[in-house]
């Protein structure tokens, strides 16, 4: 395999950064969570763009009360040294019930740069 090939994987190989703020989040533990992120991390969700830590906490603390959701980790693939992907079934209260949502995590010295959440 060439190492420019994604490379799907087990959920549980995913890097440990990944995993603490996926079981931080899922938890609703914003502390915990934001240890995961560097001080200019980006996170894009929803169309909208989250630049720092302090609009990062804001972003997790109005998620963990705007609605309420199971989510389960269902899949997860490294598709270079930096770049991996964690997908998603969501099922809750929010528009539409249900949703596999893919997180594109890109880090940086063992932490999250960035961000992003989509459908």
């Amino acid at each position: 395999m060439h190492d420019n090939q994604p490379r799907t994987s087990p959920p549980n190989t995913l890097p440990e950064v990944i995993t603490r703020y996926l079981t931080a989040h899922r938890a609703h533990d914003t502390a915990s969570a934001l240890t995961a992120f560097t001080r200019e991390a980006t996170v894009i969700d929803d169309g909208n763009t989250y630049e720092g830590t302090e609009a990062i906490r804001e972003w997790l603390d109005r998620s963990a009360t705007e609605f309420t959701y199971t989510i389960h980790l269902t899949g997860a693939q490294q598709t270079d040294a930096t770049h991996y992907i964690a997908t998603h079934h969501l099922e809750g209260n929010f528009p539409g019930g249900t949703i596999d949502l893919r997180y594109r995590f890109t880090l940086r010295d063992g932490l999250i740069e960035r961000l992003v959440i989509e459908p």
